[in-house]
């Protein structure tokens, strides 16, 4: 039944929403990458809350949806900024939800890794010895769960660092006290703006050099790194340019395809949000990887490309809003509501258009439902037939 979906200018087209959905099944694990997919939140839409309160969560849908992900092969990486750590969830809440992700992961048999951050600090400077000691009370909580620790990028450290030297004292004395190896991430301005000028410097080859230099001194207790910075060549170097051992994790929701896939030198793994929606094609394409055939792994996500581009397009912190709307429309929640109200975030051709992309990419396990869901939400806002 045709549906009209408002466009970028205010006017409707009609769009036919398809019938049949992919078919994809759980298969083997994968044995050529390593791949964690970003997981988002479900908000329990019945609690009495306000933007600026604790985040509260449906524990059950949101821990359904990361056995989904386990399913379907992936790794969870868990209380990152796709589950809108510091953009509604707090780190009480991040707290619990690795708590209760890594014991689901435990008896799921999955794989996962989590966030340490420093999210306890108020915003704003503060002393080296507080940052230190805001990472290590979370180090410790991702440890004693089992999880393997994903050093996140700190909005605190970057308003607090005065030189690189404070990048690598910092994050050298953690090193040193990790229990096992660990994920460090570089998440970029156009994911989070405070932390412009990461690693002591705007200079983005500055900025590698030291990060390069963190890992050099401690190439035993890094597993990898995780990289968004929506620069594909950039990565490329990087990587390169890594310690033997030391994986790239791509974080790169524009040019994924050909990082994962890889070179004669080299290739990324993936840490990646768009693969929260796209979690069985994407499987279903690592599983095709893995028998060497990298045209057919790229036949399948490839086209994926512009949807992931429109869910993250500027300002890219506000991709989250996308992702959750389509685990709706996928019946993964019964609800489009997120923590902090972050549903608002995005407007309505926006929604519309991230529709229609991802079922023309067969993403929905039930099109007729994603098709009444989305039919509901153009009722809500005036649209009719």
């Amino acid at each position: 039944m045709t549906l009209h979906l408002p466009d970028a200018h205010g006017a409707l087209r009609a769009y036919e929403p398809r019938t049949e959905p992919l078919a994809l099944t759980p298969g083997a694990p994968f044995t050529s990458r390593t791949v964690f997919s970003a997981a988002h939140v479900v908000a329990d839409p019945y609690a009495d809350t306000t933007p600026d309160a604790p985040a509260a969560v449906d524990w059950d849908a949101t821990l359904a949806f990361r056995r989904h992900l386990w399913a379907h092969g992936l790794g969870v990486a868990e209380a990152m900024d796709t589950a809108q750590r510091g953009m509604g969830l707090d780190w009480a809440g991040a707290a619990e939800l690795i708590r209760r992700s890594a014991a689901e992961a435990k008896a799921a048999g999955g794989r996962i890794a989590c966030g340490v951050g420093t999210d306890q600090l108020t915003a704003g400077p503060a002393t080296l010895a507080e940052v230190r000691a805001a990472y290590e009370e979370q180090l410790a909580v991702v440890e004693e769960s089992g999880a393997q620790a994903i050093l996140m990028a700190s909005r605190v450290l970057a308003a607090t660092a005065k030189s690189p030297e404070d990048y690598l004292e910092v994050y050298g004395h953690l090193l040193r006290q990790a229990a096992e190896p660990v994920i460090l991430h570089w998440l970029g301005p156009m994911f989070d703006p405070a932390l412009e000028g990461y690693w002591g410097s705007s200079d983005l080859d500055a900025a590698t050099d030291t990060f390069l230099d963190v890992i050099a001194a401690h190439p035993d207790k890094v597993d990898g790194i995780k990289v968004s910075l929506l620069d594909a060549r950039r990565e490329i170097d990087l990587r390169r340019r890594l310690p033997k051992g030391v994986r790239c994790y791509t974080g790169d929701d524009f040019n994924y395809p050909e990082l994962i896939a890889g070179d004669e030198q080299g290739f990324s793994h993936a840490l990646l949000g768009i693969f929260d929606p796209l979690g069985p094609l994407a499987a279903e394409a690592v599983r095709v990887l893995d028998t060497g055939d990298t045209d057919g792994f790229r036949a399948l996500l490839d086209p994926t490309v512009e949807l992931s581009r429109h869910l993250f397009q500027a300002p890219t912190r506000f991709y989250k809003t996308g992702v959750v709307f389509l685990a709706w429309l996928a019946g993964h929640q019964s609800h489009f509501t997120m923590v902090g109200g972050l549903q608002s975030a995005r407007s309505l051709p926006h929604l519309a258009r991230a529709y229609e992309l991802a079922d023309r990419l067969g993403l929905f396990p039930d099109p007729k439902l994603a098709e009444d869901r989305m039919r509901t939400l153009l009722h809500l806002y005036g649209v009719t037939p």
